[in-house]
């Protein structure tokens, strides 16, 4: 049986297969892709792990998958695309399509400089927990609006009555293209070559789980997801196959109780 708060060093198919059947709130993951398929040295099975994880999450549950596509031979992937769709056919909806936009320091003379990198948002079923950030700064803050309704000629017309008037808050929805500079040089890097800053994980925890929710990474790398759920108050399963790199996360997860245990 699988123990939560811990990582494992092993295949996360292998050890998914241990995890019961929904019993996963949320998965925030990035797995390897295309040229890094093989992963020092280490494969994996899309497919597997895919149908693993609809099986491990609860009805309502969320899968975060952050991928992006290389280029191979001169062409991009679709790899992601192609992931996607797969997520579909075994059953989970297509919840949204974010986008992390991140600066990136590889610039190609041939295309537009690569800045991004795609999170889809797979539900099984109506995702039962939604915590949408506000943090878009709203330009007619604090002006009264009424709201409109549409003619069958398709003109618009002012609803009447106080019902229909409202302020506009101070802040509204965030909107699901996310900019955030990835982790290049800080007190926060690890000696992971894909590491993701922890305010990107944090706001996905936030988004689609509540305090106390299980987390799984089944790619968990240098341990940020591990990182993310103890600041903010959840539990977490994680694995990762590379010995080097799972050391690494445990050494960072034993400081993160410290820091907050006191």
């Amino acid at each position: 049986m699988i123990e939560l708060n811990k990582i494992y060093n092993e295949d996360c198919l292998q050890g998914m297969k241990r995890i019961p059947d929904k019993s996963v709130d949320l998965t925030v993951t990035s797995p390897p892709y295309d040229n890094l398929r093989t992963y020092n040295g280490f494969s994996w099975d899309f497919e597997g792990v895919a149908n693993e994880l609809h099986r491990v999450t609860k009805d309502g549950g969320v899968v975060v998958w952050i991928v992006g596509d290389g280029t191979i031979k001169g062409s991009e992937s679709g790899t992601s695309f192609k992931q996607a769709l797969y997520f579909k056919e075994i059953g989970f909806n297509l919840h949204d399509t974010m986008i992390w936009e991140k600066w990136s320091p590889f610039p190609d003379k041939t295309r537009y400089n690569q800045s991004f990198e795609y999170m889809f948002i797979f539900s099984k079923g109506k995702p039962k927990t939604v915590n949408l950030i506000k943090d878009k700064p709203n330009k007619r803050y604090r002006e009264t609006v009424t709201g409109t309704s549409r003619n069958k000629d398709g003109s618009l017309f002012e609803l009447h009555g106080k019902k229909n008037k409202k302020k506009i808050a101070e802040f509204g929805t965030r909107l699901n293209v996310w900019k955030m500079p990835p982790v290049m040089s800080s007190s926060e890097r690890t000696g992971h070559p894909a590491q993701f800053p922890e305010s990107l994980i944090k706001d996905h925890l936030i988004s689609w789980s509540n305090e106390h929710d299980t987390i799984l990474d089944c790619f968990m790398g240098s341990g940020t997801t591990a990182i993310a759920c103890i600041n903010t108050n959840r539990n977490f399963i994680g694995f990762e196959l590379d010995e080097t790199y799972y050391n690494i996360a445990n050494e960072r997860i034993e400081k993160s109780l410290e820091r907050v245990i006191g």
